[in-house]
């Protein structure tokens, strides 16, 4: 084993397909027709879904969204209380930083495999669209 070096662990094909099944199912549920990003460990893209319907500034609101709570672990919800802290204020001047509901980590072990970015609904459709695809997910 090397010291200069360490093993990460990122969201799988197969599972973020998954992911994106169920956060169509979801989304329906809760009435809209979304984006959903998933990205990797390291906040790059690995699956995206644009809805027919959905606009287009949502294509980049999700990316981003997704890339935001895969950074930390945190959800978009987390950092918008963030950032309203004035210590963390400066936080909502970082590019792609999104502070707004709809993104969160996804999680494996205690430990962050990618992020999960929904937009196209109001931010508490994309909330609850996001929390019950990633509990239907086994999260």
């Amino acid at each position: 084993m090397s010291q200069n070096s360490f093993t990460s662990l990122s969201i799988t094909r197969e599972a973020a397909a998954r992911l994106i099944a169920e956060t169509l199912t979801a989304s329906e549920r809760a009435g809209f027709e979304p984006v959903i990003a998933i990205v990797d460990a390291s906040g790059n893209l690995k699956a995206f879904e644009r809805s027919d319907r959905s606009s287009y500034l949502a294509v980049t609101i999700a990316i981003d969204k997704a890339y935001t709570a895969a950074s930390f672990g945190l959800s978009t919800a987390q950092w918008n209380d963030l950032v309203d802290d004035r210590g963390a204020s400066n936080l909502r001047h970082v590019p792609r930083v999104t502070a707004v509901a709809g993104g969160f980590p996804i999680m494996e072990d205690g430990r962050i495999i990618g992020g999960l970015g929904i937009s196209g609904g109001s931010w508490a459709q994309d909330q609850e669209a996001g929390e019950e695809a990633l509990r239907a997910f086994g999260q």
